[in-house]
């Protein structure tokens, strides 16, 4: 059976550390080691490990710190983030060719645009004409120039009988034709 351990967390190194200088002052209250080629008394023994101990607990209260701090820069950047935005586009709108005073606010002045190349150009617009091509895009005066022809409609108007009569004669079948531009004749 193996017996691994796993590097401790800060909590319970915390412990560990704890726990090891109430252990030394319990069973060895006045007593000199040598650890390490150095010789230490109990009392420099437990020195050197509530430092140990206070650098843990410093870290643990600096680790608060730091979460509760994160949590209120959230909450402050959910709140003026958005005016922080407005207020850049503001100033970008209001000295867009001035890059002096974009400059005194730290903003970079706008690129100029930078024309395509006429190779790019090119294969843009083959790019352009195939996809039109292959959805079947047409131009406003392309799609002005198509007609439809239609012929032979029948125009079956629905009539309702009247209170006065219960048999109502039969309804007339009227044949309409309509010319290619739609008009009925």
């Amino acid at each position: 059976m193996s017996n691994t351990t796993s590097k401790p967390n800060k909590a319970t190194a915390l412990t560990r550390v704890q726990a090891i200088i109430a252990g030394t002052q319990k069973h060895f209250p006045a007593s000199t080691f040598t650890l390490g080629n150095t010789a230490y008394t109990t009392a420099t023994l437990i020195q050197a490990l509530q430092s140990l101990e206070n650098a843990l607990a410093a870290l643990a209260a600096a680790h608060v710190s730091v979460k509760d701090a994160g949590t209120a820069l959230r909450d402050i950047q959910a709140k003026v983030g958005p005016l922080m935005r407005d207020y850049r586009r503001f100033v970008l709108a209001a000295f867009s060719t001035a890059a002096q005073e974009l400059a005194d606010f730290g903003l970079p002045p706008p690129k100029a645009r930078k024309p395509l190349s006429s190779e790019k150009r090119a294969a843009a617009t083959a790019k352009l004409r195939g996809t039109r091509k292959a959805r079947g895009t047409t131009s406003k005066k392309q799609k002005l120039a198509v007609k439809g022809d239609v012929t032979g409609v029948t125009v079956t108007p629905i009539t309702q009988p009247t209170a006065s009569s219960t048999s109502a004669a039969p309804a007339e079948t009227t044949s309409t034709t309509h010319a290619p531009g739609g008009a009925s004749k």
